[in-house]
């Protein structure tokens, strides 16, 4: 299976949920998924003052590709802030987070497996 087909639509069509771990302060927007392998296109956003500690250190075991579109946030294991404009791109396995911001922070995110 793969990800639907979508041509242009509005992504405010598309409600901000509650991501895994239930903190409020933490929400996504779909925009695109594949059920059977669970990856996503999302746009993720974390309030002011969101912190993810509770959620630790995370690693996936499919590639990520995130862009800061607006705010920033730090990477509470490496100690750094990464702002607006910057892009990560993570393979599987990678570790990256936990995550705090005191501005708020809002990403575009694909999810996807190599092969």
């Amino acid at each position: 299976m793969s990800k639907p087909e979508y041509e242009f639509f509005p992504v405010t069509d598309v409600e901000f949920t509650v991501c895994p771990g239930d903190d409020p302060s933490i929400t996504e927007r779909r925009l695109s998924v594949d059920d059977e392998s669970g990856v996503a296109t999302r746009i993720l956003r974390y309030a002011p003052g969101a912190d993810s500690t509770a959620m630790g250190v995370q690693r996936h075991d499919f590639w990520e590709e995130v862009y800061i579109l607006e705010g920033s946030f730090t990477d509470l294991t490496l100690g750094e802030t990464f702002t607006a404009g910057m892009y990560a791109c993570r393979p599987p396995g990678m570790p990256h987070g936990p995550w705090r911001t005191d501005e708020g922070v809002l990403t575009f995110e694909v999810r996807y497996r190599a092969g």
